[in-house]
Order: structure tokens, then C-alpha cells, then sequence
């Protein structure tokens, strides 16, 4: 079986481009668009980093179900 690091195994400044130039490519999908779009004007106030990682833990959890 496969081990699977988390955040919290790894420090994200591991490889910071690498981190970066996925989290902008993921600000850029229209998913994450429409996404952005249907939660409040609070939530579109944190920064790209917290949105993104919201948007990726939401993405996981709605297709473990």
C-alpha cells in the first residue's frame, strides 16, 4: 500500500514554484470560478491560498461520497 504525505508531513516550501504555479492554475479553472462564485462575499475575502485549499478539501470530500 502506497503512502500518501499530507500537508502535514511535508512543508509546502518543499518546491514553492511548484505549489504556486498549481495553485494558480486551479484559480484559473472555470470549476473553481463557478465555485468561487457560489459562496458569500466573506469567504471571497481570504486569500487565494486558504480559497484554494477549501475548494481542494470540498473537491475530495464531495467524491468520497
Amino acid at each position: 500500500m502506497a503512502l500518501i504525505q499530507t500537508s502535514g508531513d511535508r512543508q509546502s516550501s518543499d518546491n514553492p514554484q511548484i505549489w504556486t504555479h498549481l495553485k494558480n492554475a486551479i484559480a484559473a479553472s472555470s470549476g473553481f470560478q463557478r465555485w468561487l462564485l457560489e459562496r458569500d462575499t466573506q469567504f471571497q475575502k481570504l486569500s487565494l491560498e486558504q480559497q484554494v485549499q477549501r475548494y481542494l478539501r470540498e473537491t475530495l470530500e464531495n467524491l468520497a461520497y
